[in-house]
């Protein structure tokens, strides 16, 4: 089977030149569903993997904006919408300076199968810019989303592809987004996700993403007849999705020690409970400052210049960015005692760390299944935004639930192995593959 693997791979390679997150991302599928995909002639014949790998349409353009100074300014733009065989596309958009076309390939073709896990009517796609946010006026901001929409908004619709935000697009900047497209199209529909509550948002979808991650893990610990209390996590990244990792954690009674940011991270034996956590979201979410001040304000350990995975615990949620557990601080986070791995960030471990974690037998949860909460939320607003209608937080929090248990049961089905582990790898990509591969064989030669 590894013949036939490398052989794929090595085409992928040729074809998409130096883009080595998208080759890490689809070698990891292809190594899940190649063994599947050989019991099931149907899907070799059709080249579906083949076809997969190959976006629909790769969207790419040049963003100019006025900065403060009266400067003009270049960016540049893309989207790539992968595949749209079982819904519109759907998938965030970027702003970060290393967003470039291998890094949104990787997270289109990873969003295909997310999606297609959420049981939702979603196709997989991604988007962004090279433009940074950080130290930018909201004058600055405004005029670059408002250039960045102006060639969008042709490209995107409620019925053909709904953007979100993603790393460097928040609230503020999916309102500037919004506010363009509808100046431009001169209609309200849902169009992006993420909106503010009074114009079309939904309750839950800012916490969605870790909520969702935490509600994964809790899932997988049950396999082994355990629950969070007690348990002592350590979460990377300090933004949207690890804020909210932590406040499901807090309600489970766990104890979360650390947080990081680009800088370094914090270390706080105590717990970083309801009212540090308040004091976090008011820095990163208001104030936009770094994680440092935390250690300031309370007086806990900061290391400055690490990612956290030295600290001993019980389960890990690596929220930051890609590959940002290797296999060296996979080996610290086994040897530390972690019995379990919840990703909040899209491929955040390299694939030698992965291998690590599976040969320990722990409860690893790949991106594409426990960080699905974001975008399934992100689905949960498509819908109420086509009735018109808003359901109450208890009511998306119980559908964002639901969801996530489905997608565990997915990922147990297509992923326990003889000696009774579950590779929630295999699984889950599996399980994505088969109903977007079903749909591309009944759609015809697409």
């Amino acid at each position: 089977m590894t013949k036939e693997i490398d052989a794929f791979m090595k085409k992928v390679i040729a074809r998409n030149s130096g883009e080595k997150e998208f080759h890490q991302a689809v070698r990891e599928v292809v190594e899940s569903v190649t063994p599947f995909i050989e019991k099931h002639p149907k899907y070799k014949n059709a080249k579906i993997l083949e076809r997969m790998v190959e976006p629909e349409r790769v969207i790419m353009f040049r963003v100019p904006w006025l900065d403060d100074k009266g400067e003009i300014q270049i960016n540049r733009g893309f989207r790539i919408q992968m595949n749209s065989a079982i819904g519109p596309y759907k998938g965030g958009l970027r702003f970060h300076p290393s967003v470039n076309l291998g890094i949104l390939k990787f997270l289109a073709f990873e969003q295909v199968f997310k999606n297609s896990l959420t049981t939702l009517a979603m196709g997989g796609g991604k988007g962004g810019s090279d433009f940074d946010p950080k130290g930018k006026s909201d004058q600055e901001v405004m005029k670059f989303c408002q250039s960045f929409m102006t060639e969008l908004f042709r490209h995107i619709g409620p019925d053909t592809d709904v953007p979100a935000g993603d790393i460097g697009v928040g609230g503020r900047e999916i309102g500037f987004l919004y506010g363009q497209y509808k100046r431009l199209r001169n209609e309200f529909t849902g169009v992006l996700t993420g909106k503010s509550l009074n114009w079309g948002g939904s309750l839950i979808r800012p916490e969605a993403t870790g909520y969702g991650c935490v509600y994964f893990v809790q899932e997988m610990l049950k396999t082994r007849k355990m629950s969070f209390a007690g348990k002592v996590c350590v979460v990377s990244g300090s933004g949207n999705v690890a804020q909210y990792t932590v406040e499901k954690l807090n309600q489970l009674g766990a104890k979360v020690v650390t947080l990081s940011d680009s800088d370094g991270y914090i270390y706080d034996k105590k717990g970083i409970d309801d009212k540090k956590l308040e004091f976090v979201m008011h820095l990163k979410n208001v104030k936009r400052g770094r994680i440092k001040e935390c250690a300031d304000e309370f007086g806990c350990e900061y290391v400055a210049g690490q990612r956290p995975w030295k600290v001993a615990c019980d389960v890990a949620f690596p929220s930051a960015t890609q590959n940002e557990i290797n296999e060296a601080d996979a080996k610290v986070l086994v040897k530390g005692g972690c019995i379990a791995i919840g990703e909040g960030a899209n491929m955040p471990t390299t694939p030698e760390g992965v291998r690590v974690f599976q040969k320990a037998k722990i409860l690893y949860a790949p991106g594409k299944a426990a960080n699905a909460g974001g975008v399934s939320t992100s689905g949960l607003e498509m819908s109420q935004n086509s009735m018109r209608l808003g359901w109450s937080r208890e009511e998306v929090d119980k559908k964002l639930h639901g969801i996530m248990v489905s997608i565990h049961e997915n990922c147990v089905k297509y992923g326990k192995e003889q000696d009774k582990y579950i590779n929630y790898v295999n699984g889950a990509n599996i399980a994505g593959f088969v109903k977007v591969a079903d749909a591309m064989l009944d759609q015809g030669l697409v």
